[in-house]
């Protein structure tokens, strides 16, 4: 967890797993998402140190936004992230205590769909946050399906994150003129 760590064994993991990935796919990162969403008072200046376009780890608004260094821009964009459009808080398990929540898979599309709808109606970014081990078993996998086919009726746009903060940066400095 990055909250635990002394700052330079964050920025050494930060640096060597960029390296690592770098390595792997040809292509720098460009971005990040802690694990656990574990944003620490330090990883903001390691990712700006990086050069990364985008953080997706907090939850401070619905929308993208920039975020600050001791109050100045850092050209780091935020793509919020939400529990309430992440599979593991409705069918998560936690094996230690014995804590098996279950949310019936309808239950889950009848959120996931309405965050969608009004996530389009306001020209916003719906970002779900899903496992594989967890939405991609059969009882569950049709709802990535659902979100999918509606969010195309909808004429939603799919970005990567990287595409996304392109568009964001181009769109706030043409409302900024």
């Amino acid at each position: 967890m990055n909250t635990k760590l002394p700052p330079d064994a964050e920025r050494d993991l930060m640096m060597r797993s960029a390296d690592v990935l770098e390595k792997i796919t040809g292509s720098r990162p460009r971005g990040v998402r802690t694990a656990s969403w574990d944003f620490s008072d330090d990883t903001l200046r390691i990712a700006a140190e990086m050069g990364l376009l985008y953080d997706s780890s907090l939850m401070a608004d619905d929308d993208c936004y920039e975020l600050l260094l001791d109050g100045k821009p850092t050209g780091v964009v935020e793509l919020p992230v939400q529990w309430v459009r992440d599979d593991a808080v409705y069918f998560g398990m936690d094996r230690f205590t014995g804590l098996r929540p279950y949310t019936p898979p309808r239950n889950v599309a009848d959120i996931f769909l309405p965050e969608l709808e009004l996530a389009c109606q306001e020209h916003g970014i719906f970002q779900l946050t899903m496992h594989p081990h967890i939405i991609g078993v059969r009882s569950r996998i049709w709802i990535l399906k659902e979100v999918i086919d509606r969010a195309k009726e909808l004429g939603a746009w799919f970005g990567t994150h990287a595409q996304i903060v392109e568009y964001v940066k181009e769109n706030a400095s043409r409302s900024a003129d």
